[in-house]
């Protein structure tokens, strides 16, 4: 994603983020692509892997002036577009190391999506990943560019798996981007990227039996202290008869150390027969580089997925996102979709939304790519499209 201070913004590889949209994952995210869809190079455990996602997208209203309807060529509307390159080697006494390489693209136009932190420059090559690890019996250890475990803790028990369109992976987004990527002198964290991708990060990941979790931390590579332009985050996921969730991130500014954004979460997902039943709960704190309190917003999500066919999964799923300092900043969505799979590796989808929005409604507790589409209205979106993976 490239965020500006226009109004787009996109957790696929979208070039603006402006005050009307931003940045999932959801995601089924590219790092997730299983290796026997992926491409052997020739050369020895190296893999190439990606995803196209192209469709049609009509809103009822627009907020670009007239107020009118759209319709529009959309990339990425299930899973982000990306092209990925991958390692794995045996270096012997049970220790591997592996590398990982991840390019964001828009299907609509071939242009790299651009990022979202304050030290992205344009549209940034390997925007999602780049980095390289150890792993063994004791878990493993990424270094580099690379996805916090934090969001990921989240995909199983959030409503619609942080899809790329209609999910609140735009509200985790949103709110983590304004309050850290500012110009220098502003408020600002050159490591941080929407609050999914972190730069000069280490983290360290493992599954104890039934959980899996992940931390990390972004070194902040600044004069007076560890702590200025640093970022951590937590997540850990427990699977059994239910599945459970639990994040906690921060993000603090250069020049202060302050924790600019505050992020937690928690999850359930509860499967039964051809059902399972979600339920997600994120909250985020922005404060400027002096402390002081901007927005503090809930995001409730709830939903259902049912397995009606071998081949269909629809799902059914409600938003409700306010900001607790500001009652107009609020927005209730109702999301329904169907995701047919031609094959494991292809998928024709078809999503819509009804977005009630308040009359001061922001990106923060929009659920939508660009953001919110009419403020003050409600409106009706539909998105059509197919998405491959390699």
């Amino acid at each position: 994603m490239t965020f500006t201070k226009s109004k787009t913004c996109r957790i696929r590889v979208h070039a603006n983020f402006s005050k009307k949209n931003t940045v999932a994952a959801a995601v089924l995210m590219l790092s997730m692509v299983p290796a026997s869809q992926a491409l052997e190079t020739g050369l020895p455990g190296v893999e190439i892997f990606g995803i196209i996602d192209a469709g049609f997208l009509y809103q009822s209203k627009s907020d670009q002036g007239g107020g009118g309807s759209k319709t529009s060529m959309e990339t990425s509307g299930l899973r982000q577009s990306v092209l990925g390159f991958k390692g794995n080697r045996d270096l012997g006494k049970g220790l591997s190391g592996f590398f990982n390489l991840e390019a964001h693209f828009d299907t609509n136009n071939g242009n790299f999506h651009g990022t979202g932190d304050a030290a992205g420059t344009g549209n940034v090559l390997f925007r999602r990943q780049a980095n390289l690890g150890l792993s063994g019996d004791w878990g493993s250890v990424t270094l580099g560019r690379q996805y916090g475990p934090a969001l990921l803790a989240h995909i199983a028990t959030e409503p619609r798996a942080f899809k790329e369109q209609f999910s609140n992976l735009y509200a985790w987004a949103y709110n983590q981007y304004a309050a850290t990527a500012g110009g220098p002198g502003t408020d600002r964290n050159t490591n941080n990227d929407v609050g999914i991708f972190f730069s000069n990060a280490i983290q360290y990941r493992n599954t104890i039996g039934p959980v899996n979790f992940g931390v990390l931390w972004a070194l902040g590579g600044k004069e007076g202290g560890m702590e200025k332009n640093s970022a951590y985050a937590l997540g850990a996921t427990y699977t059994g008869p239910v599945t459970l969730s639990a994040s906690y991130q921060e993000v603090k500014d250069e020049a202060t150390a302050h924790s600019n954004v505050k992020h937690a979460g928690l999850g359930i997902a509860i499967p039964f027969g051809d059902f399972t039943f979600k339920g997600n709960y994120l909250n985020a704190k922005n404060d400027t580089k002096a402390g002081a309190n901007v927005s503090d917003v809930d995001g409730i999500g709830v939903g259902v997925d049912w397995k009606w066919h071998p081949r269909n999964t629809a799902t059914v799923a409600y938003y409700d996102n306010k900001d607790k300092r500001n009652s107009n900043d609020h927005t209730r969505n109702l999301v329904f979709s169907n995701d047919f799979s031609f094959r494991p590796d292809t998928t024709f989808y078809v999503q819509m939304a009804y977005v009630d929005a308040g009359s001061a409604a922001t990106i923060k507790t929009s659920i939508v790519a660009a953001g919110i589409p009419a403020v003050g209205e409600q409106s009706f979106l539909l998105n059509v499209g197919l998405n491959f993976t390699f």
